[in-house]
């Protein structure tokens, strides 16, 4: 069974329902679902990482880094969707009390002041809950903020579709199961990692960059994130573009491990918009294998043609 961040009707139920229809349990918070999966209860968890306009999810990329390791299998991309639901029988102009996730809050806060002017604005816990809320008809709140899933599952009709104030918002989620071998190689992959720098001193920072530029290695995130060690420490979560099996990847990481004093692997899978990379010229596997090729030669005859 899969897990999930809850409850029903979330954006990652309405992402997990593109990977699965099948029964699958949700947790309230991300350490819940990711602990599930550490424990046995689920066979792996989907969570939020990243929003194009929130960024990380921290909860997310803090609990991957600590605790016993897990490994990223899967990565979905969900455009942001929201819409204003209400109880049947409601029109626009009849809301006067929304409810709604502060995030959807913001995503939303634009069309909300042109459409509903009048309208108060009340922040919770989730917008599944805020859809549960709406829908019993002792609420004080006459809307909802939520995803079709949510509307849907608890009855309510839609009020307007599509009232993000950026149409082009995505979420991306991931699904982590327990450590194992990484998934196979597609040739539009990517690798999640989490760098500990051995020591805070000038140009630390560009060492772990190094590792990747020199090798020709793209980063498609890089977020600084607290060790909650001491203030000021700091590891980097970092996603980039390629597979473990991929020689100039392979090299990137052993250069991380000389210069790190720890690096998290947390996977290589395939990316969900299928996305080659684009790789220099001297950086791809032919390139290491005729360099490895010339040196071995090298070494056995010392002549270098």
């Amino acid at each position: 069974m899969l897990g999930y961040f809850g409850p029903a009707g979330t954006f990652t139920h309405q992402a997990l329902l593109s990977v699965s229809t099948d029964e699958a349990r949700p947790f309230g918070t991300v350490a819940q679902a990711l602990d599930a999966v550490r424990a046995g209860e689920v066979s792996a968890a989907l969570v939020p990482i990243e929003n194009s306009v929130e960024g990380g999810v921290s909860a997310t990329l803090d609990n991957l880094a600590a605790g016993d390791r897990l490994m990223i299998i899967r990565e979905v991309l969900l455009p942001v969707q929201f819409g204003l639901y209400a109880r049947p029988g409601t029109s626009l102009a009849d809301v006067r009390q929304i409810l709604t996730h502060p995030h959807a809050y913001n995503q939303t806060r634009d069309w909300v002041a042109a459409n509903c002017p009048r309208a108060h604005v009340t922040e919770g816990g989730s917008t599944a809950a805020a859809a549960a809320d709406v829908a019993n008809p002792g609420s004080r709140h006459d809307a909802a903020i939520c995803a079709a899933v949510a509307g849907d599952l608890y009855g309510l009709e839609s009020l307007a579709s599509g009232i993000a104030d950026n149409e082009a918002a995505v979420t991306r989620f991931v699904l982590v199961a327990r450590q194992g071998p990484p998934t196979e190689r597609t040739g539009a992959d990517k690798t999640t990692l989490v760098a500990y720098m051995r020591e805070d001193h000038p140009g630390a920072l560009q060492e772990i960059l190094d590792q990747f530029t020199m090798r020709g290695v793209n980063l498609s995130r890089i977020e600084s994130r607290p060790t909650k060690t001491t203030l000021g420490n700091y590891c980097f979560s970092i996603d980039a573009e390629g597979h473990l099996l991929d020689a100039r990847m392979a090299e990137a990481l052993m250069g991380l491990h000389r210069v790190c004093k720890k690096v998290v692997f947390l996977g290589s899978y395939a990316r969900a918009d299928r996305v080659k990379p684009r790789v220099p010229a001297g950086c791809t596997d032919a390139d290491h294998e005729a360099a490895a090729s010339w040196l071995e030669t090298l070494r056995a005859t010392g002549k270098d043609d």
